[in-house]
């Protein structure tokens, strides 16, 4: 039986509200009273009659703020109720509770006023209320009387303490939320290896620097680096050796550059710093101090030392030339590649001699070749298989680009993708992908349903606005399951501009589709990556998977991003499968799927 109050109005014990018992706290309930202690054994025996077998007597004011320091702990104090007999020699009750429910901890302790009957009870209940207590009963005691205020003032301290507890945890997540939020913000413009800058925000800092040159005709300089022995160290040494050069480089190169220098670690085993306000002779010293420091670099694992040097292309930012961050970059990449070809360890800057017209020959062939297939539907499919290891089953494949030649011929993505990419045709080809992809499916679902499609996608793809409102369309207009619709991103792209990526990512899934992040483990974050992502499969990087049976680094990486993929709810794919030895190992490890050459090679016709 309950009253309007929602507690028990059972006699002889206190009670909790209907329903609810006091297992969240797991403690008996513990009363501090403040009275002549010549009343304490009345009040012990009502109390007791009342269920309360816990309680503390006090006679005075610094006896009972005694007991309150000792009963609290990490801020939370253990007295439920206090109860004050306003009649208590030496004691001035108001202030005493004026004192309680103005201290932090001891205010969240509910009071309950004992005072004699008086004319004017009214007025008492309004003193002792503005004092802070938070109920009156006036003597003679009464079980009957006691018991509900009883209920309700405990249960007033059990849910102020849960709403404290409720709170600090609360507080504690949104900290930790802040914290998580502030990491993601800085690996999004840093590398997770060395600290250092990455692509991103290095390409933010040279727009502000082309900015600063054309306004206020500041010059700068932007070296890039490439270490020239890196690779051979990390394929003698493995990963972990050759991440701890690229660390060592990494603080080489903190130390010798100014504090406002931006300096990134761009791939690999490639830097670039960037001098504001420097000119040719800056950069000049400054990437000779460089070369010398780092050809006098030993690099010791075991018994075993290994010397090193670099690369350096320099490209200076002057205020009467009109380019963009990219191509400012690929300038000093292009004046690094030369240094490489001149013999490597030695420095080259950029001039417009040195330009690679072998890309400018690619794309001025190219070009027309690419809006030709899209006007004119020279592009098509191949499709590979991709198989599910644990069934051997085959009910998804892989669509893969080709484009038509004048001779019939299918044309491979490496060669007419890259133009795409820096001719900005890459968009049209992305959107005609997805396009035919859903059509292909639709034919295809004639013949059989059951068959799901990979589709690849450019790094651009996820930071366009037009692939949404396409994928909804061809949902929409085909029919399609979304369900059989996975969209694959290489980790690279992903990352290069992560807050949007994440958000198309999230978007697709709302839609049905899923989403498989591909080349996993070519990154030096990747690890990072699969935990923000919220991906459905995992393709390991081809690399690992090749020499998968002989090499016991690679076997390692494959078995941990298996584990790590499975811990998360994710399925593993592996590319590049080309014998049986490897499946064996796959099968060894728990990836989920399989593709390669082994399981079967592109074809137009996949299905006949």
């Amino acid at each position: 039986m309950t009253n309007s109050l929602g507690l028990s109005t059972k006699v002889g014990s206190v009670a909790y509200p209907s329903g609810q018992t006091d297992n969240t706290t797991d403690k008996k309930r513990h009363i501090l009273v403040v009275e002549d202690m010549d009343n304490a054994s009345f009040m012990e025996t009502i109390l007791s009659h009342c269920g309360i077998n816990q309680s503390t007597h006090c006679a005075n004011e610094e006896d009972a703020l005694t007991a309150l320091k000792e009963n609290t702990k990490n801020g939370i104090n253990n007295i439920d109720l206090v109860i004050i007999d306003f009649m208590t020699s030496n004691l001035d009750g108001w202030n005493f509770c004026q004192t309680l429910s103005c201290n932090s901890v001891f205010s969240a302790i509910p009071i309950l006023v004992i005072a004699s009957k008086v004319e004017w009870q009214d007025d008492m209940v309004s003193t002792c209320l503005k004092a802070g207590a938070n109920d009156v009963i006036f003597k003679p005691l009464q079980k009957p009387d006691l018991l509900p205020r009883l209920n309700t003032l405990l249960m007033l301290k059990f849910e102020r303490d849960k709403n404290k507890e409720n709170a600090d945890s609360l507080e504690c997540e949104l900290a930790d939320k802040k914290i998580m939020e502030a990491r993601l913000k800085y690996l999004v413009n840093h590398d997770d290896l060395t600290g250092l800058t990455n692509r991103r925000r290095l390409e933010q800092a040279i727009e502000v620097a082309l900015l600063q040159s054309e306004l206020n005709g500041k010059k700068s300089a932007l070296i890039y680096l490439d270490l020239d022995q890196f690779k051979v160290i990390n394929d003698i040494e493995g990963h972990t050796a050759g991440d701890q050069l690229l660390i060592d480089v990494a603080n080489l190169l903190r130390k010798r550059c100014a504090s406002h220098t931006t300096i990134s670690r761009i791939s690999s085993d490639e830097f670039t710093m960037l001098l504001e306000g420097a000119d040719e002779i800056d950069a000049l010293t400054l990437s000779e101090s460089l070369r010398t420091d780092l050809e006098k670099l030993n690099f010791s694992i075991g018994d075993r030392e290994y010397h090193i040097g670099a690369s350096i292309g320099i490209a200076l930012i002057q205020p009467h030339e009109k380019i963009n961050a990219s191509e400012a970059l690929a300038r000093s990449d292009q004046a690094c590649y030369e240094a490489k070809k001149k013999g490597r360890n030695r420095i080259h800057i950029y001039n417009h001699d040195d330009t690679n017209f072998n890309s400018l020959r690619d794309d001025a062939y190219w070009v027309p070749q690419i809006r030709n297939a899209l006007s004119n539907s020279l592009f098509v499919f191949v499709f590979q298989p991709v198989m599910d290891i644990a069934t051997g089953a085959i009910n998804r494949y892989e669509a893969l680009i080709r484009m038509k030649g004048d001779d019939e011929q299918l044309i491979a993505p490496n060669n007419f993708i890259p133009v795409a990419e820096r001719m900005g045709l890459i968009h049209d080809i992305d959107l005609w992908v997805v396009s035919h992809a859903f059509e292909s499916l639709q034919t295809l679902t004639e013949k059989q349903n059951n068959i799901s499609l990979n589709i690849n996608l450019s790094s651009h793809a996820f930071q366009s606005t037009a692939l949404l409102p396409l994928v909804k369309n061809r949902i929409e207009t085909t029919g399609i399951d979304a369900n059989r619709i996975t969209f694959e991103i290489t980790e690279t792209a992903a990352v290069a501009n992560y807050e949007k990526t994440r958000d198309m990512v999230e978007n697709l899934k709302k839609l049905g589709c899923s989403i498989a992040l591909d080349d996993f483990g070519s990154g030096f974050n990747s690890f990072n990556h699969l935990k923000q992502l919220p991906v459905d499969y995992i393709k390991i990087d081809g690399g690992f998977i090749t020499n998968l049976a002989n090499d016991p680094i690679d076997q390692t990486f494959v078995r941990s991003i298996t584990e790590i993929a499975r811990s998360l709810n994710k399925k593993t794919v592996a590319e590049f499968v080309v014998n049986q030895e490897i499946m064996d190992l796959l099968v060894e490890y728990g990836v989920d799927y399989a593709q390669g050459y082994y399981i079967g090679k592109p074809d137009v016709d996949f299905l006949t």
